[in-house]
């Protein structure tokens, strides 16, 4: 009689387990939905908007570079990912397109 007794509890911890193999499933899936709608989605977001800023650039523009410098850009090479920006009347610098990380409203050199 004892014995029929362990093989029942048993059983039932073997059904456990195997509920909660599904239960880990299911907050596996939740914790990846957090992970694309919190991290993955806004990054691409942002990528798309600066692959479109960078593809917008055109000679006239003033641009802010990743190292803070303000210019207005001179030339602009379709062949190669380079720009030339004009810090002032003397100074030019060439930079990747990439590193451009905002177009500044026209005049925005003057009020510096």
């Amino acid at each position: 009689m004892m014995s029929l007794f362990i093989s029942n509890a048993y059983a039932q911890d073997a059904g456990a387990a195997q509920g909660g193999g599904f239960e880990m499933l299911i907050m596996l899936a939740i914790f990846g939905l957090i992970f694309y709608f919190m991290l993955y989605r806004p990054q691409a977001k942002r990528v798309k908007e600066h692959k479109n800023l960078v593809n917008s650039l055109g000679k006239g523009d003033e641009v802010l570079t990743q190292g803070g410098l303000v210019g207005r850009i001179t030339k602009v090479s379709e062949e190669k990912d380079f720009i030339e920006v004009e810090l002032n009347e003397d100074n030019r610098i060439v930079v990747q397109k990439n590193s451009v990380t905002a177009v500044l409203p026209k005049g925005t050199m003057k009020g510096i």
